[in-house]
């Protein structure tokens, strides 16, 4: 980075976009105009950059930005079509551009083009929003801000609204910034640091003013009292696949749960249902959390099939309500309808629960309408909330831009929106299965005793939007509860079950104690038995349908030597493949089994002892039994973690949906453990 003005606007929009109370995810943008050397003439020549479409402030980097030749872009005025083609110009910034890469101009470039200052932010700020949707926003403005910040009406983003907004500028030298009705701020000045602090007044100032003359309760007196915290995350974990489940009708959603103090009041309060139901105004709210949000009305503590026959209810209405909207003001050119299911679900006493295609955008669709929460608190405290009408609501929901927007996003990995649950997921086939799970678009939890191996292949995998690690020993029902139910609260619900957790002992029978074969088959019998029980209540209340994979062994097959615990245990895990794909069919969810043999190289089993025992059982060299064990295949191959992992993938991706109750060798061919 060698230009002065783009470090400094990369700086600024780094620091504004790290206050979610001055922008939201992926929300406003920011610009400078400076000089650059021509490299065809060699010479200055005046430039625009911007923050491009679909970027982030908070972590914006140059390749971030459009780059304009300034001259071109404000010619774009001379060839204006009016406000009823203004969409065409978007195409026409592409013309603008100067040199290759960048990212592509959004549809707010016009206003950073035109407004004749050399930086621009606009932004989405709670208390500015507050001031933009008030009834009496235009009085509010002036008796908040004098001349120093001027009111703009509410208009579509596009190329008009950065004529109006530069008209504004030209005829008021004196201000500082304007609110746009409905919508945010936008801010500017001579300097980058003179342009922040603008944009820092009209927040703060704004702020302040609410703070100041704000009713103390805006949302009325308390009608739900929220749950203790143990007891609400204990009902969230109840009632959020069932919830999952609805909101997937149309497409599958992952979810994300908030519960903190804000959410808390507002799903509380005496005028939920009313404020709720005029849904949230700024474009960037909408856009991810629909008009509105569904609204539990039942008792927080209620009995659970109370709360799910209550919400089947509600979504139905919910979907007829949306659909109605669709029809109110779709014209023949409207994009058809992206789906009628709720983003955001409020239920009272414990929470938040939102949606998307993703855990990010789930995550962000929450933060979104935390932001809305704030919003209407704001405009209520000093004035009325009045969003936007409805129909220009579905002018931005269904724009054919946003659209073309949205046919451009890469196809999605084969496990996207799938939330897999792995135990033993710390080392080994475990981990190896977690990390092609999670390359291939799962969220993914992985379970194992041992917290810090847990950890360690979660933060491998990524950050929380992708994976969590959770504490269980899968021989205690309690501890598998938990672990579920930590899973559920991380992203709605389970879709992919993998029974990994496991150990071996290697002895002759009358060297086998008690103790051997009981830790055995409570490790790996009855722990695939807890772990299957508690994922399948699940993957029932999701209906989604989903996978549960047993990672049993040849020796399930196979009468092998000095192997009477293990290979029994590994025999009842088989058998529980067989009897839950009978039991589970019913409800669309598909049980099957890998049998691998010799994974000798990064397995944690062999490295807990038993690759010595059994090697003293073959009398090779310990170093040497991943050979011995290839040797003796009949593809004389060596099987590693990784190819567990695969045969995990093709069971779940998609291309066997219609298998179940099956067994994979992964075991380069061993003939006596040949299915029969």
């Amino acid at each position: 980075m060698t230009n002065a003005a783009v470090a400094a606007l990369i700086a600024r929009s780094n620091r504004l976009g790290a206050d979610p109370r001055t922008t939201n995810y992926a929300g406003g943008n920011t610009s400078a105009k400076g000089s650059d050397r021509d490299p065809v003439t060699g010479e200055p020549v005046a430039l625009l950059w911007v923050k491009g479409s679909g970027g982030d402030l908070g972590t914006l980097t140059e390749k971030g930005l459009a780059v304009l030749r300034l001259d071109r872009l404000r010619a774009l005025t001379g060839v204006y079509p009016g406000v009823e083609r203004e969409d065409e110009m978007v195409a026409a910034f592409d013309y603008c551009l100067h040199g290759r890469g960048g990212a592509a101009p959004s549809i707010d470039t016009a206003m950073h083009g035109l407004v004749d200052v050399p930086h621009v932010d606009h932004l989405h700020p709670d208390a500015g929003i507050a001031i933009a949707t008030a009834a009496d926003g235009p009085a509010l403005t002036k008796q908040i801000f004098g001349d120093r910040v001027l009111w703009v009406d509410w208009r579509r983003p596009g190329f008009q609204l950065g004529l109006d907004i530069a008209a504004v500028q030209r005829a008021n030298p004196q201000a500082i910034g304007v609110i746009l009705g409905g919508h945010g701020i936008t801010a500017w000045g001579a300097t980058s640091d003179e342009c922040e602090a603008n944009s820092q007044e009209i927040i703060n100032t704004a702020a302040a003013y609410i703070a100041e003359h704000g009713q103390e309760a805006p949302f009325g007196g308390s009608r739900v009292a929220a749950l203790g915290k143990a007891e609400r995350h204990k009902r969230a974990a109840e009632i959020f696949p069932i919830i999952r489940g609805l909101a997937s009708t149309d497409r599958p959603q992952v979810g994300h749960f908030t519960d903190d103090d804000v959410v808390l009041d507002f799903v509380g309060s005496e005028r939920l249902a009313e404020l709720a139901a005029l849904g949230t105004s700024c474009p960037d709210h909408f856009l991810r959390t629909k008009v509105k949000p569904l609204v539990l009305d039942t008792a927080p503590d209620a009995p659970l099939d109370r709360i799910e026959s209550r919400l089947r209810e509600l979504h139905e209405a919910y979907r007829a309500d949306y659909r109605a909207y669709y029809e109110r003001h779709a014209t023949p050119e409207s994009p058809a309808i992206r789906g009628a299911d709720p983003a955001i679900v409020l239920v009272p006493g414990v929470g938040m629960f939102s949606f998307g295609a993703n855990k990010q955008t789930a995550r962000v669709a929450g933060e979104f309408y935390v932001n809305a929460i704030n919003v209407m608190r704001g405009a209520e405290a000093i004035s009325r909330y009045a969003p936007i009408d409805e129909s220009e609501k579905f002018r931005i929901e269904y724009w054919l831009l946003e659209e073309a927007k949205l046919q451009r996003m890469p196809k999605p990995k084969p496990l996207a929106t799938r939330v897999a649950f792995v135990t033993g997921g710390g080392s080994g086939i475990g981990r190896a299965i977690a990390l092609r799970l999670a390359a291939e678009g799962a969220c993914v939890v992985v379970a194992d005793r041992d917290a810090t191996t847990a950890e360690t292949v979660a933060r491998e995998i990524g950050g929380t939007d992708a994976a969590v690690s959770v504490t269980a020993d899968v021989t205690d029902a309690a501890a598998v509860e938990a672990a579920l139910d930590a899973a559920v609260l991380a992203f709605g619900g389970v879709d992919l079950v993998v029974n990994n957790a496991g150990l071996s002992i290697s002895k002759p029978l009358l060297e086998t104690t008690e103790q051997d074969w009981d830790i055995q088959h409570d490790v790996m019998a009855k722990g695939s038995f807890l772990v299957a029980k508690a994922a399948a209540r699940i993957l029932i209340a999701q209906g989604m349908g989903g996978d549960i994979v047993y990672i049993s062994s040849k020796n399930s097959l196979f009468a092998g030597p000095n192997n009477v615990a293990y290979g029994a245990a590994k025999a009842d895990q088989a058998h529980q493949v067989r009897l839950l794909a009978a039991e589970l069919g019913a409800f669309g969810v598909r049980v099957n089994g890998i049998n691998p043999d010799g994974v000798v190289r990064g397995s944690g089993i062999f490295a807990a002892g038993w690759g010595a025992q059994r090697a003293a059982v073959y009398g090779v060299p310990e170093e040497k039994l991943g050979e011995f064990y290839a040797q003796r295949t009949l593809l004389k191959r060596e099987v590693l973690p990784d190819h567990v992992a695969n045969a995990v993938f093709v069971l779940t991706a998609g291309d066997l949906s219609h298998t179940t109750g099956l067994h994979i060798p992964v075991d380069a061919g061993v003939a006596a453990a040949f299915l029969r």
